[in-house]
């Protein structure tokens, strides 16, 4: 919201005398937004000082049935607009309520200023569109979709001069605009401050609506301060039960950082740090308390849950449903780090700019590459992935440059077109591209710069056409330093550098073994012990993903017919060792209350893993749900 300052009568005269006689306005000569609304009423064929079209007011019937279509507008706008009244009695002025269509539905006003405000129609029935009664403040803010205040000889119809209005948007949840909210006065009692208040009342409105309409969903309240949950300021953010935005009032877009197109098409899980199973579970712990999360940027929120008529996802609304992941989505198990990752990299795709993945050794920077490649332009094209660090040196130069007929000992007579020229039209993918020998990278920047391949043995140069992707687990400003990568190749190849964490940096490992665990064509629920997953998830994991997939195939090759709980037991030999070891070593010297802890960990993963199911949770941590009871009736008393 903006404050307003009328334009000073003198500057409203000329501006008038000018649209009149050359049919348009000097650009600055008065406020840009009054300015286009002249504009639009005088295309619309209105003339300030000639007579109004013929406009009748709606019938009985037809503002009966205006009236019913407009009933959720109603039934929570009338009591703000009593309260807003009682803020302004006895000022000559009426609060009124339009539609979206700029008709007017509901008014209260001043018996003092009745008189007036029915000779220009302020009544039930009466249509203030802009087409019709030029600029206004309830038109005006419809064609705008803002907050507005006209006052005075603003009104392009002279006749509406002695009046001074403000007017707000109220929104509804799918952010469709749903009406206009006003207060309309004598001019000569014009106040400062009541576009504010009108854009308060309306605000409260759409909190009104946002609440009541979306009883069945999941809610949140939003605010950067716990003290201003609840309050007038709050943001409103509607979910599905799995976690895609469908509603929100404007606040709580703004909040976000989204605008009104993306509710339905964006999940809770790409905007804060925080899925909604690991929500729904906090506020069940904490159900009084104002739970903490951060934005992408790192911004604190705090937010209050609603859920307790939560629909299930089989009788979700078809306009709600989200659109298919894609590749670098079903990646996705909910790592802030990674996901900053993959947000990146969408920027970039089917731009000529290259990308540099960086990370420790089994990461899975290959998988990152093609996960970008498989949601990019070129993804019908050929994927060719080459480990620079795995070809002999002697020949890595014609298994990426190609080779014409007989250009050496043991090469096919037909030659070979090479790595290269293979990735045509599609991306090219060099792993471990800081150990590539010092010659070849000199051959590659020639091949980056030109665009072109020659074959060894000759032959003419012929053009290639590829994304590229480079990966390397080096330090590659290091290796430049100390002369064993080239400056030249390195600022090539660095379009846009990312880093993805190592598995001990992830937020997401017991995500991560669920979806390695049962991946599609996996019939069986298979889950880890809770105590093991904990154990698990402290781990070093020097080998990073590609241990833990090899283990977690290991373990499941280990499991008996029919079981699926993975424990202790299926541990290769090697690693159990290794674990009991760092058992023995944080070994407390009051066991129970470790038991007591751990047990108590476990407990509360089962519950963020089940996403607050009490059953489910017991069934994973293979005891009776009355068990579990007791134990987090246990755990509470201990907690106070």
């Amino acid at each position: 919201m903006r404050t307003h300052h009328p334009v000073p009568a003198p500057l409203l005269r000329q501006a008038r005398l000018k649209l009149l006689e050359n049919g348009d306005i000097p650009a600055g000569s008065i406020d840009e937004r009054l300015a286009r609304s002249w504009r639009r009423s005088l295309s619309a064929g209105l003339s300030p000082t000639g007579r109004l079209p013929g406009i009748d007011n709606l019938t009985g019937a037809e503002l009966q049935r205006s009236l019913a279509r407009n009933h959720d507008l109603l039934r929570h706008s009338r009591p703000v607009m009593e309260y807003l009244f009682e803020q302004v009695r006895h000022s000559h002025s009426m609060v009124i309520l339009a539609n979206n269509r700029g008709v007017l539905m509901h008014t209260l006003g001043d018996t003092d200023f009745l008189g007036k405000a029915e000779r220009v129609a302020l009544m039930s029935g009466a249509s203030w569109n802009e087409q019709l009664r030029g600029t206004n403040a309830i038109g005006t803010a419809l064609a705008e979709a803002s907050d507005v205040e006209i006052h005075g000889a603003e009104h392009y119809l002279e006749r509406n001069g002695f009046l001074t209005c403000a007017a707000a948007p109220i929104f509804a949840a799918n952010g469709q605009l749903m009406g206009i909210l006003d207060i309309s006065g004598d001019h000569r009692a014009r106040h400062p401050h009541t576009l504010g208040l009108v854009n308060t009342a309306a605000r409260m409105i759409e909190n009104r609506i946002v609440t009541a309409s979306n009883h069945r969903h999941i809610r949140l309240h939003l605010h950067p301060q716990p003290d201003g949950i609840g309050t007038i300021a709050e943001g409103i953010v509607v979910l599905s039960d799995d976690g895609w935005i469908i509603g929100a009032n404007r606040q709580g877009l703004a909040l976000l950082g989204l605008r009104s197109a993306d509710i339905g098409a964006t999940l809770l899980s790409h905007i804060l740090d925080i899925r909604l199973e690991q929500l729904l579970a906090k506020s069940v712990r904490h159900p009084q308390e104002a739970l903490t999360m951060h934005l992408q940027n790192g911004m604190p929120l705090y937010a209050r849950v609603h859920a307790e008529h939560s629909v299930p996802a089989s009788s979700r609304r078809l306009d709600t449903k989200p659109p298919l992941p894609d590749a670098l989505t079903r990646l996705d198990t909910g790592d802030l780090r990674w996901r900053s990752a993959a947000e990146k990299a969408r920027r970039i795709l089917g731009k000529p700019i290259p990308l540099l993945l960086c990370g420790e050794s089994g990461v899975g920077k290959e998988l990152f590459a093609r996960a970008v490649h498989d949601v990019s332009p070129r993804k019908s094209g050929p994927f060719v992935a080459i480990n620079c660090a795995a070809l002999p040196e002697n020949l890595i130069e014609a298994e990426l440059f190609g080779y014409t007929s007989g250009a050496f000992t043991g090469a096919r007579k037909e030659g070979n077109i090479g790595r290269l020229r293979e990735a045509e039209g599609g991306t090219l993918f060099l792993d471990e591209i800081g150990d590539m020998p010092a010659a070849m990278q000199s051959r590659l920047l020639r091949v980056l710069q030109e665009r072109q391949v020659t074959p060894l043995g000759g032959g003419a140069p012929v053009n290639v056409d590829f994304s590229l992707i480079c990966a390397t687990h080096q330090n590659l400003r290091e290796a430049m330093e100390q002369g064993y990568f080239r400056n030249d190749l390195y600022y090539r190849i660095n379009g846009l550098t990312l880093h993805l964490p190592a598995l001990r940096e992830r937020s997401d490992f017991a995500e991560l073994v669920s979806k390695l665990l049962n991946e599609p064509g996996e019939t069986r629920n298979l889950h880890l012990a809770p105590e093991l997953m904990l154990k698990l998830q402290a781990h070093h994991w020097p080998g990073n993903l590609r241990q833990l997939a090899s283990l977690l195939r290991t373990m499941v090759a280990m499991l008996d017919p029919g079981e699926t709980r993975i424990d202790w037991p299926h541990l290769p030999d090697d690693l159990l060792e290794e674990l009991q070891r760092s058992v023995k070593a944080a070994a407390s010297p009051r066991p129970a209350a470790s038991l007591a802890a751990l047990s108590h960990s476990a407990i509360e993963q089962a519950l963020e893993d089940a996403r607050g199911n009490v059953s489910a949770a017991a069934r994973q941590l293979g005891i009776s749900r009355q068990t579990l009871y007791r134990k987090l009736k246990q755990a509470s008393a201990t907690a106070h």
